[in-house]
């Protein structure tokens, strides 16, 4: 019986020491997967619209900048986890082609940024870029805020804080957490994640028109969450788009929904 009870102690003891190790890693590493960070390939060259914006300290963030009509709106965009600002170029200059201005902040530590990506980080550079946007005569009520996957994070918070006059969010999340749980359900997701973009939580109070769009295949972030979002923000319209997976959403070929949020962005319903 002592025998059986030492084995029973050993093994319940390295199931403990093995799970508390996962949790470590999982905490330890938990950044890395949330921010792949890729790097530019190529130099961000001035006359394309990109430029730098200093922050506090010797960091940087670069941004994009293809101003607007005279008079009509700016998109203010922010992107994906896996992506970077030099990706967004081609989708700027499709919403210029609909008459609106374009202006994308780039994440620290992402593209040539230096430094490294943090919620609070992001945020700062967000609304850093915000603010200079602003110095360039684009007030708010001609700010539309946009956001992809991880961006959509970024845009409801720069909402939160009185920024911008509509809201469009492609492929949301609730929050961080909620996916942490879903990737890992047999981790303490509410207890490791140390940056929430808890997206949920601040919708009810976001009194702005708000576009949804999420594909209905989407494996990474599921389209319930989409639609969750959409009960939560008080004015939200939610498109669902057949066959579309997390990445493919806007790229499909024949799909005209980056045009449709340029027409939402113009003042389209």
């Amino acid at each position: 019986m002592a025998r059986l009870r030492r084995m029973l102690i050993l093994l319940v003891s390295t199931f403990v020491g093995v799970y508390l190790l996962l949790c470590g890693t999982a905490f330890a590493l938990q950044r890395s997967m949330i921010y792949p960070a890729p790097k530019a390939s190529i130099p961000l060259k001035e006359n394309q619209g990109f430029s730098r914006l200093p922050l506090e300290g010797d960091l940087f963030v670069d941004v994009l900048h293809l101003p607007a009509p005279e008079g009509a709106p700016t998109v203010v965009h922010f992107h994906g986890n896996g992506e970077q600002l030099l990706g967004q170029l081609e989708y700027g200059q499709r919403l210029r082609e609909w008459g609106l201005g374009f202006f994308a902040v780039e994440y620290p530590g992402y593209g040539a940024s230096p430094g490294s990506p943090t919620e609070d980080g992001i945020y700062a550079a967000a609304e850093a870029g915000l603010k200079l946007l602003r110095s360039k005569g684009v007030p708010a009520e001609r700010m539309v805020l946009s956001g992809r996957s991880l961006g959509t994070g970024v845009a409801v918070e720069m909402a939160r804080r009185g920024y911008g006059s509509r809201l469009m969010l492609v492929s949301p999340y609730t929050s961080i957490v909620d996916i942490a749980s879903l990737a890992f359900p047999f981790l303490p997701a509410t207890l490791l994640v140390r940056d929430r973009f808890d997206t949920v939580s601040k919708a009810p109070g976001v009194n702005l028109p708000v576009l949804i769009i999420h594909g209905e295949r989407d494996t990474l972030i599921p389209v319930d969450m989409g639609r969750r979002l959409g009960t939560r923000f008080p004015k939200a319209t939610v498109e669902t788009v057949p066959g579309a997976g997390h990445n493919d959403v806007l790229e499909r070929p024949g799909s005209t929904r980056v045009d449709r949020m340029a027409a939402f962005a113009l003042g389209g319903p």
